[in-house]
């Protein structure tokens, strides 16, 4: 049960919030370049892909199409998607959650086609590269059986 004092907070920090924070004062899918827009009351417009926001990756055009905007301006509602953001996070540059944006930072990381990456590659190549996987389970098992010790 909420107190009433607890409830003038909530409604202090919601009146602080909606001070500082700006809001979505519109949204929608622009077709022709592939992204979402929203212009915010401090007369800012962002925009994004789709493919970069959690939820929204695998959208068609035709899902992306109706966008509403919550009554606080803080979120948007993708109703074909069932799929909300959050506009401050949005600012923040968090298109997700922190498992998700982790796993798409890794995915970008895999791809990246640094020098240093190519060589470490080669050197790992002349070392004979990376272990199978079986191989070195097997390896496991017989140094576990001879009672040597693994070496990292």
């Amino acid at each position: 049960m909420v107190t009433i004092d607890e409830f003038k907070r909530a409604n202090q920090r919601a009146k602080d919030a909606e001070a500082t924070l700006p809001r979505a004062v519109s949204a929608y899918y622009d077709r022709k370049t592939g992204r979402v827009v929203i212009h915010l009351s401090s007369g800012l417009i962002v925009s994004f892909s789709p493919e970069d926001a959690e939820g929204l990756e695998d959208a068609r055009a035709s899902q992306l199409k109706t966008i509403e905007i919550s009554p606080s301006g803080h979120g948007l509602h993708f109703p074909a998607l069932d799929a909300d953001l959050y506009v401050p996070a949005l600012l923040e540059g968090f298109l997700g959650s922190k498992k998700w944006m982790a796993s798409r930072l890794g995915q970008m990381g895999g791809r990246s086609r640094s020098n240093a990456k190519r060589i470490a590659a080669r050197d790992n190549g002349k070392l004979g590269g990376r272990p199978r996987k079986a191989a070195s389970a097997r390896r496991r098992q017989r140094q576990r059986r001879s009672g040597s010790k693994l070496i990292a």
